[in-house]
Formats: C-alpha cells, sequence, structure tokens
C-alpha cells in the first residue's frame, strides 16, 4: 500500500505579522479587527477574508493510512509561535514521502505552509524538484499535476475556480458526515475565546471527510476496484469509531450506515 498522509490546517490571522506589516501599536484583537477592516475596505465590503502570508497555523491534523492501518494525531501550536508546528509537518514526512492529500491544500494550506519558510523551516524533501532526487522531476510542488500531493477540491473541477465545491456538500452528496463544528470564519473568535478543542476536532474530522472522497476517487482513476474501495471506507468507520473524543462520536454518529 502507497502511505498516505491527509492534512488540513486551522489558522487565525497573524496579529503579530500585521503589526509589523502596516505598523500597527495596539493588541492582537485591535490588530486583527483593523486589519479585517481595511480588507473590507479593499473588497468594497464583500469580504474580510486576510491573504495567505498574514495568517498563521494554530493546528495541523493529519491521517495516516499505510500498511500498519490508520491512524489520526494533530500538531498544536501554542499562542506564540507557529514556527515549530510547521516544522514539524515537514519533518513528518520525510522518512517514506508519503503521498498527501488535502481539500485546498493547493489553494490555502500548503501556501500558508510555504509562507513559514521564511522563517527558519527546513523542509528540502517537501521542496525537491529532482535536482537531489531524479524521481521528483516535474513531479514537485509548484506543478499542479503532479502526484505526490493531491488536492481533491481543485481535481474534479479540472483547476477551474469556478467549478469549485464546498467540502461539506461533496461529502454529504457521498454520504459521509461533512463538515462538523466550527468552520473557517469561525476560528478566530473560537481560538480567542479558548475553544481549542473544538477547533482540533473540526480540523481532525475534516481530515476524515477529505480521506473518504479520496477513497471513493480511486475506483475513477482506476488504483481501487470498487469493493476494495468500500471495504477500505468500512475499515475507515471502525478505526475511527475506535477513536477518543466526542468529536469521533459525533462524526460516526452523522455517518449514514
Amino acid at each position: 500500500m502507497v502511505p498516505t498522509l491527509v492534512f488540513d490546517i486551522e489558522t487565525v490571522p497573524d496579529a503579530a505579522r500585521l503589526r509589523s506589516a502596516w505598523g500597527l501599536a495596539c493588541d492582537d484583537d485591535a490588530a486583527v479587527d483593523a486589519a479585517l477592516a481595511r480588507r473590507r475596505a479593499q473588497t468594497g465590503g464583500t469580504r474580510d477574508f486576510l491573504p495567505r502570508h498574514l495568517h498563521r497555523a494554530i493546528v495541523i491534523s493529519m491521517l495516516f493510512r499505510d500498511s500498519e492501518g490508520l491512524r489520526v494525531r494533530s500538531l498544536c501550536d501554542g499562542p506564540d509561535d507557529a514556527g515549530e508546528l510547521v516544522q514539524g509537518f515537514f519533518r513528518t514526512p520525510a522518512k517514506d514521502t508519503p503521498t498527501r492529500v488535502s481539500w485546498n491544500g493547493s489553494g490555502f494550506d500548503m501556501r500558508v505552509l510555504h509562507y513559514h519558510g521564511f522563517h527558519r523551516i527546513h523542509a528540502p524533501r517537501c521542496r525537491e524538484q529532482g535536482e537531489g532526487d531524479r524521481e521528483f522531476r516535474f513531479d514537485d510542488d509548484p506543478n499542479r499535476d503532479h502526484s505526490r500531493h493531491a488536492a481533491l477540491m481543485d481535481l474534479p473541477a479540472l483547476h477551474d475556480g469556478r467549478a469549485n465545491a464546498p467540502l461539506d456538500q461533496r461529502a454529504r452528496l457521498c454520504g459521509f458526515p461533512g463538515k462538523l463544528g466550527t468552520n473557517g470564519s469561525q476560528v478566530w473568535p473560537a481560538w480567542r475565546a479558548g475553544r481549542q478543542d473544538e477547533i482540533h476536532g473540526c480540523c481532525q474530522t475534516d481530515d476524515a471527510d477529505t480521506w473518504l472522497l479520496h477513497c471513493r476517487l480511486q475506483p475513477m482513476r482506476g488504483a481501487l476496484e470498487a469493493d476494495a474501495c468500500d471495504a477500505e471506507i468500512a475499515l475507515t468507520r471502525a478505526a475511527l469509531s475506535a477513536l477518543p473524543g466526542s468529536h469521533w462520536r459525533e462524526f460516526v454518529a452523522a455517518w449514514p450506515a
């Protein structure tokens, strides 16, 4: 079995970078409020989503599937520095270079993580483009058609942003639980309110939905027969049912039999 690493991140506005980039002299809440207001003014009030380089990762959740089974873990950030969190992510797949799977990893997650590369992140295996290992030639992250990272939002839409569908709807249409708990627009207030466990649980269940959708795509590309796909999904249900945490109980309960 090809080792697979499904990942998802949750972020908050990076107050320290906002103060530095825009010369703000205020606390975190005021810096973020000012940044969101500025973004709304720039977009005519239509959105306040900040550019990727002004985000800070606060949790990176990873679902591993390999010959040893299926397991889930999260890397969680403290209140001050995301550097070790991001370094931990790039260190994790360095040994066997698994296939990475995400939902919107090409458009958001990997871009946020790569911006952290300016802050002493060491990730040579991730950035390998064939100079040291010829098997990675034309199979690197900047090449959107490479096989090392499958961003599932892009693949069915054929890389057409106008055809993208949200993870929640795609999962529910395939009979999976869909998104539970906090969504992206609610992460900052939830983080400031100390609801980190809720954020971590949502990030992990997003990984589960993404993995299940990845399984569903394998028969289409000839990687799995339909029966093998069904068996993999059944194995996933059993593995997730055995994990501790109320978010997993809620996830399995929302999964139609």
